[in-house]
């Protein structure tokens, strides 16, 4: 009898232990947010969202003030659809802008929120078009690669006219 009640106890211990594993691998893949707070829906429009992917965080001034609800493409304005969801204890001017930022050189990316200065405020379901869209690396790349073969096909200055 006294086997079985300590085999209970080590069973209960490690399934205790594994969904205590399970919920700290979700909390940091950032597929988990426990938030308890009331929120409120804003849209964003992006031109290019990169990398970003539902429940990144949104920041303003370092802070989280918000997660991104859902990503979709609307083929009408053919630009990414980006709904956020703000906590409500955080209000922002309607003429607030967002960009898409990078935790580092190639972290993770997020959405930094820009205060405005109007008067009136977010209003839950408005749309914010003044967005500025990811920097994606390869794009960089290839614009620094393509100047370089277009400075060194160009005859310099002086050189042409020695004889």
């Amino acid at each position: 009898m006294q086997r079985s009640s300590n085999d209970t106890w080590v069973g209960l211990f490690v399934l205790i232990g594994a969904a205590a594993l399970l919920f700290l691998a979700l909390q940091s893949a950032n597929l988990l947010s426990l938030n308890f707070q009331r929120t409120y829906d804003v849209t964003a429009r992006f031109d290019n969202i990169g990398g970003l992917k539902p429940q990144t965080a949104v920041k303003s001034a370092g802070v989280v003030v918000g997660r991104v609800q859902s990503i979709t493409f609307n083929d009408k304005t053919f630009q990414a659809d980006v709904t956020i969801a703000l906590q409500s204890r955080y209000i922002f001017p309607k003429d607030s802008s967002l960009k898409i930022l990078t935790s580092g050189l190639l972290g993770e990316q997020y959405i930094g929120i820009e205060a405005g200065a109007e008067e009136k405020n977010l209003q839950p379901g408005d749309t914010i078009t003044a967005t500025q869209s990811a920097v994606v690396l390869e794009n960089l790349i290839s614009q620094f690669l393509y100047s370089k073969a277009a400075d060194s096909g160009t005859p310099q200055q002086g050189t042409a006219n020695k004889k």
